[in-house]
């Protein structure tokens, strides 16, 4: 009791924070995202600003509720310590939050940091760098990927890979040249070993490793998802081939129209959705997913429409009015990305990756 009044009496600062009601669930839940983000610290609920003792109505399910929606609301799902305490004969609610090993931790849509006393909002930039310093100073497809070795990549999908990067990029590594040599000039290998990147890139069966990597391709009858499927596959294999084969679905699925042009020989042919524009939405949708979700890529085609869907989020404060203006460039998966550059299935990716 007294180590609690004395720690009451000390004021919020910047890992302990008050307030006054259960109600505050949004408030409370953006500072569980801010304190995971830091060094880790405590709310007390049922405490003013100033200090003051107010007390909270316990319920039987109170403490089962609030740590439900904690957890339901954040991602990484954060599953804090919830006591209630007795203070000058009133009941109070404290939080306790360790600093989280995965960064960063996102309330809903947005990620927050501890700033003195307050919650902030963190900027893209500093979401990438809580991300690095979270993977211990990379992303997620430059880590080692364990349990695999040399012995699991596909030889001759390198040698592809370094045939066409050349041819369409100018690419400086010859084609015969050893694997593990190769993977070392791309940045696919450390310590010896594959990073997650070269296991889809060019790993021999990478969905025994990352079951989620495949993606879904549907045509659907109708203009929405209660239509009948007409067509449906699931593409799996490295992701060259992921893009390769769901392209071909895609162009099976879609109308092709031809007509005679006075004054020309051959006939003129125009597809009904513009290949440049699938070959790119598609890419982005493979290079740009979150792997470390359990959800797959999707193609939905529609009597009216086509979409792509991948499992991720939009780097924080961007919408999709963002992507439609000039933007940078901020590749969730940068290894895969300048991989997919040199072959020219993406036309653009970070400066500081290219460079890099």
């Amino acid at each position: 009791m007294n180590d609690l009044l004395k720690l009451i009496s000390g004021g919020e600062n910047e890992r302990l924070e008050f307030k006054e009601s259960l109600r505050l669930k949004e408030e409370i839940s953006q500072a569980v995202s801010a304190f995971s983000n830091a060094n880790g610290g405590s709310l007390l609920i049922g405490v003013s600003d100033d200090g003051t003792i107010i007390g909270v109505d316990i319920g039987r399910n109170t403490v089962e509720e609030l740590a439900n929606y904690i957890k339901r609301n954040t991602d990484p799902a954060i599953f804090p310590s919830v006591k209630v305490l007795d203070a000058e004969g009133k009941k109070i609610i404290m939080i306790e939050v360790k600093e989280s090993t995965e960064k960063p931790v996102f309330f809903k849509t947005h990620a927050y940091k501890r700033v003195g006393k307050t919650n902030q909002r963190v900027s893209s930039s500093e979401l990438r760098k809580l991300a690095k310093e979270s993977g211990g100073g990379v992303y997620w497809d430059e880590r080692v990927c364990e349990d695999v070795g040399l012995e699991d990549i596909e030889k001759e999908k390198v040698r592809w890979f370094l045939k066409e990067a050349r041819h369409k990029r100018g690419f400086d590594i010859n084609e015969n040249s050893p694997v593990e040599e190769a993977l070392l000039r791309l940045k696919l290998l450390k310590a010896g070993k594959p990073t997650n990147g070269a296991v889809l890139l060019f790993g021999k069966d990478p969905q025994r490793r990352f079951i989620q990597s495949e993606v879904k391709c549907i045509r659907f009858k109708g203009v929405d998802v209660t239509g009948e499927m007409i067509d449906l596959r699931t593409v799996d294999g490295d992701v060259f081939d992921q893009l390769i084969e769901a392209e071909k679905f895609i162009f099976n699925n879609i109308a092709l129209s031809a007509w005679i042009e006075e004054g020309k020989i051959q006939r003129q042919e125009r597809w009904e959705y513009p290949p440049k524009a699938i070959r790119e939405a598609l890419a982005n949708a493979i290079c740009h997913r979150d792997y470390e979700t359990t959800s797959k890529v999707q193609v939905r085609i529609f009597d009216d429409r086509m979409e792509f869907w991948n499992p991720g989020r939009l780097p924080e404060g961007w919408t999709v009015e963002t992507l439609k203006q000039v933007h940078e460039s901020i590749p969730r998966n940068p290894a895969i990305a300048k991989q997919f550059f040199w072959v020219k299935y993406i036309e653009k990716v970070g400066l500081e990756q290219i460079r890099s």
